[in-house]
This record gives structure tokens, C-alpha cells and sequence, in this order.
């Protein structure tokens, strides 16, 4: 008897040491080999593949220990996958905890009021932290990856920041763009004035586009709208210089000139009357309300006065004036 409880003393001795070990090995800091440590976890990957590829990494210093922690808090069949990023040194308790609730690095991409879905394709493609699962796509076979049954991709992404998680499909944000679009605009719709020229959403959102593209000074949107509003409803051309430079595509080098204006393509709206076939850009949501919401007023005529801001004219004598005024003064 006294050699089993000697035995049993020397036990619980080693359990001690062993138990105070393990808690000393939980609780100190991992010396990282670099900061941020960036890794990635695929889908499937076991507790032991991680620790093993954790550690050929330098984000961990002692794969098997790792795996007795996981095991032994019963996180082994926890490992969630996804892009990680450590700003500085962790425990491997607190690894562990990261990989196990799946606290994945967010990133972010923002698109811009006005922009294009050309520039809006160069910005996904040239991002790090996405997968670019769009890049051999055209933009038609993009819109029916998403759900969209719009054919054309201009103009249907709204402006904003996308959060998401570092290595997600570019195709998702895509889709989350698409679909925030739709439900600002049927909101938009819903409530717009009465009596607008137009017969859908659709053809508010081309509208919208212009009113983007034509803005300096964010108060001047109502206005600007009323303007291509009265135009619309008196059958007049909207003549809108981006509308032109949209059509030209690679052609504009920076300078429109006078025989761009007569130079007919479906978007030059000197030489057609109505609007675009399609949007030329993204608008936000000012452009959109201001769409559906116009200032009253009897303008047909704008010209910038080079703060940012424009002249509204009712007659062409008087923004002829203006034009002399602000333009070629």
C-alpha cells in the first residue's frame, strides 16, 4: 500500500508539472516570423493538417502541443476556413480561438458614385484580397452568374463599401452590389413625384446616370434632373457631353471636340433625342432621388460657372448669356 500511494503521489506530481507545462505552453505569446501573419485555411482542412501547416508557416511553433490543446478543449472538429490575418503575437489559445470561430481578416472594396463597370472590373481585378472569379467572364455571362435579367451591366451596381471576408468570390460583391441597386431603386420608384416621363425604373436609373455625370455641387442634382425632365417632356435632344464620351469609348482622348458632338453613336444624345439605350454609370442614391424627385422649374439649359457649381437658364438667350458670362469670359 505505502508503494501505490507513493506511486499515486509521483502521478499527481508529473500531472502537476505536465498540467502546468501545457498552461505555460497555451498562455505564451507565438513569436511570429513576420506581422501581419497572413494565412489561409481551405475548406475541409483538418486540426492536424492546420497545426502542421501553421507551423511549416511560422504562425505556430509547436504543431503536436496545438493539437492536445484543441483535442483536449474539444475545438479538435472546429476548424473553420477562411483568409486570417494576425497583427501581432498571439497564445496559441488564442489561435485557437481565432480558427475555431472563424474570425477571418475583413477587407473591403468601395465603388464610386459615376463610375463605370469597366472601372469597376479593372478595381476587382486588380485587388489582392479577392477571387477574381469574374476575370474570364464577359459582362453578360457576369450578370447571369449573379441572377441579374438585365443583359447590359452599366449602370446596375450601387455605390457603395462592400465588407467581406479576405479571398471571397468577387462574384458575390457583385452580387450584393446588383441586388442593393434593385432594392433602392423599386424603393426609389415607389415614391416617386407624379407625372415623370418615365415608363420603368429602368429608364429613371439611365436618367439617374446622367444626372451623376453632370453634377458638380450636390445641391445642383434637383435642378440638373429638372432639366433633362423639361427636355424630355418638350422632345427636345438631351445633349449631354458624357453621354458622348461614354459612346466613344477607347476612341476619347481626353478632349471632346466639336465634330465628337455630330459624330452619331447610340449614347451621342446631340444627334439622338431621348434617352441612352443604357446607363453610362453608376449613380448613387442622391442622383436616383434627385431623379424622381426634380426641382420645379421651367429650366432647359446649364452651364458650369467653374466653382463646381452651374447656371439654370430658361431660354436659350439667356444661357447663351451665360455661356459668354462664365465660359468665355
Amino acid at each position: 500500500m505505502k508503494i501505490i500511494r507513493e506511486l499515486l503521489l509521483w502521478l499527481l506530481f508529473l500531472l502537476l508539472i505536465v498540467t502546468g507545462l501545457f498552461a505555460y505552453y497555451a498562455n505564451s505569446p507565438i513569436p511570429l516570423q513576420r506581422t501581419p501573419f497572413e494565412f489561409s485555411l481551405k475548406q475541409g482542412t483538418s486540426l492536424k493538417s492546420a497545426a502542421r501547416q501553421l507551423q511549416q508557416e511560422g504562425g505556430l511553433n509547436n504543431g503536436w502541443l496545438f493539437v492536445l490543446l484543441a483535442r483536449g478543449l474539444g475545438k479538435a472538429k472546429q476548424i473553420k476556413p477562411g483568409n486570417y490575418q494576425l497583427d501581432h503575437e498571439v497564445t496559441p489559445l488564442q489561435l485557437l480561438n481565432i480558427i475555431s470561430k472563424g474570425r477571418v481578416e475583413q477587407s473591403s472594396l468601395t465603388i464610386i458614385e459615376g463610375s463605370t463597370f469597366k472601372q469597376l472590373r479593372a478595381a476587382m481585378n486588380a485587388d489582392p484580397t479577392l477571387r477574381h472569379d469574374s476575370k474570364p467572364l464577359s459582362d453578360a455571362e457576369i450578370l447571369k452568374r449573379i441572377g441579374a435579367s438585365e443583359t447590359v451591366a452599366e449602370g446596375l451596381f450601387f455605390p457603395d463599401t462592400y465588407n467581406y471576408d479576405r479571398g471571397s468570390s468577387d462574384l458575390l460583391v457583385l452580387k450584393r452590389a446588383y441586388q442593393l441597386m434593385q432594392r433602392q431603386l423599386q424603393d426609389s420608384w415607389q415614391k416617386r413625384d407624379a407625372d415623370l416621363p418615365f415608363n420603368t425604373p429602368y429608364e429613371a436609373l439611365i436618367l439617374a446616370s446622367i444626372v451623376e455625370k453632370e453634377t458638380g455641387q450636390p445641391g445642383d442634382r434637383p435642378m440638373i434632373a429638372s432639366v433633362f425632365i423639361n427636355r424630355l417632356r418638350k422632345n427636345m435632344r438631351l445633349q449631354t457631353d458624357p453621354s458622348v464620351i461614354y459612346g466613344m469609348g477607347d476612341q476619347f482622348d481626353g478632349n471632346l471636340r466639336k465634330r465628337d458632338l455630330t459624330r452619331d453613336t447610340p449614347y451621342n444624345t446631340y444627334t439622338r433625342k431621348g434617352l441612352t439605350p443604357t446607363p453610362f454609370a453608376m449613380p448613387g442614391l442622391a442622383a436616383i432621388q434627385a431623379t424622381l424627385h426634380p426641382a420645379p422649374s421651367r429650366a432647359l439649359y446649364f452651364v458650369a460657372r467653374g466653382d463646381g457649381s452651374s447656371y439654370f437658364s430658361n431660354s436659350l438667350i439667356e444661357h447663351n448669356n451665360a455661356v459668354n458670362r462664365y465660359q468665355k469670359k
